[in-house]
């Protein structure tokens, strides 16, 4: 099920992450939904949103970390 708006991810998401960051996951999930379609295109068992969302998290902690304060931040 892809996502129409950036703060339609769910809230898991959503509540930790700034909205550029939301905005990362909203289209990497929605990609990832479009590629992984076919069952034989994911790693084991994994679900085809299961999937999307562990590439929409892997899009964010490419461009984003979680700092000591437990937000996440910009990389530099």
């Amino acid at each position: 099920m892809p996502y129409d708006h950036r703060d339609d991810i769910p809230d898991s998401a959503r509540k930790v992450l700034p909205p550029h960051a939301r905005t990362i996951y909203k289209e990497a999930f929605n990609s990832a939904w479009d590629e992984y379609a076919d069952p034989s295109d994911r790693r084991g068992n994994a679900s085809r949103e299961e999937t999307a969302h562990a590439v929409a998290w892997k899009a964010v902690e490419s461009k984003y970390k979680k700092g000591d304060d437990n937000k996440w931040h910009p990389k530099h």
